[in-house]
């Protein structure tokens, strides 16, 4: 039997499919559907020379790999790759072959230090070390019940505050845009992002399929967009915090846990059964905050990192 790569084709319908399904398997903590994959493979920015790479056996794709550059990077040569292969199809080298490929077509568009988000299990960190990655920061997947579990209950918001929803900024989202770019540049990272082009914010994020303008919610001090929880749903049962995060003149008054409440009861009454969410194995209040929702740890990703000579 013989593993070949080859590129994702985003007009072959069950090609997609088999994709995110491959990357559900291997990843259930994130919201994998094949809108959302057609999405970044087409709309990411042309800077990023982004690819999405499969590896196939007899006809069968076994593994996934996302590729490209940190174009909004600040500092120039980062290039990032994330391989995952089907659970059940692992040890027939198509990891390794996804690797090479990736490796080979980054460093011809320039990326001189590569990044990769590893499961943190004994064999994963194994294979990326084995390729010359070496471990840096960590960050938890985390699990709330939405169906059985108990919210705190949502509190009316104090004088001057109003919440609203993203569907309220559908005619101008660019102070979402503003207050997005600002907690960005906070969140704990060894890669920098910054939001500095507009239109490419509203085409990668603001229509992305999975941001439910409708459950994301917005809070609003003094006509201003203070504090915001972007929600991703499938539009069936799952439920993902795609960011949370304060403007740093508003921090320090609860305004990224009311944001937060909100939404996650905003997502119980559209009958969402269960919800996600991600964070910094560093970032102390964060994980407390979302402790306090009652999510709990369920999985544990490794930042792998490797210089290319």
């Amino acid at each position: 039997m013989t593993v070949i790569v080859r590129d994702l084709r985003p007009d072959v319908r069950p090609d997609i499919e088999a994709f995110a399904h491959v990357r559900h398997l291997a990843l259930p903590f994130i919201l994998w559907t094949p809108d959302a994959v057609v999405h970044r493979l087409v709309h990411t920015h042309p800077d990023a020379r982004f690819r999405c790479l499969v590896a196939e056996e007899d006809g069968e794709m076994i593994g996934t790999a996302q590729l490209g550059l940190a174009h909004d990077s600040p500092e120039p040569g980062q290039g990032f790759l994330n391989v995952y292969v089907h659970p059940d199809r692992v040890r027939r080298g198509a990891g390794g072959l996804l690797v090479r490929a990736a490796e080979e077509y980054l460093a011809a568009q320039g990326a001189t230090r590569l990044f990769s988000w590893v499961l943190d299990e004994p064999a994963n960190r194994a294979f990326a070390e084995r390729h010359g990655y070496r471990a840096s920061r960590s960050a938890h997947f985390l699990r709330l019940d939405l169906a059985n579990g108990t919210l705190p209950p949502l509190q009316d918001p104090p004088p001057g505050v109003e919440l609203r929803t993203a569907a309220d900024f559908a005619d101008d989202p660019r102070p979402l845009f503003e207050l997005d770019a600002e907690t960005t540049l906070d969140e704990p990272s060894d890669l920098d992002t910054e939001f500095t082009d507009y239109e490419t914010w509203v085409e990668e994020n603001w229509k992305h399929p999975l941001l439910d303008h409708d459950v994301t919610a917005v809070v609003v001090v003094d006509g201003r967009p203070a504090a915001f929880s972007a929600a991703h749903t499938d539009r069936g049962t799952r439920y993902a915090s795609a960011m949370t995060g304060t403007a740093r003149a508003y921090r320090g008054r609860g305004l990224a846990k009311l944001a937060k409440t909100a939404s996650l009861h905003r997502a119980r009454a559209a009958g969402y059964t269960e919800a996600f969410t991600g964070n910094d194995a560093g970032n102390g209040p964060m994980l407390a905050i979302n402790k306090w929702f009652g999510y709990e740890i369920c999985g544990t990703e490794v930042r792998y990192v490797r210089e290319l000579g």
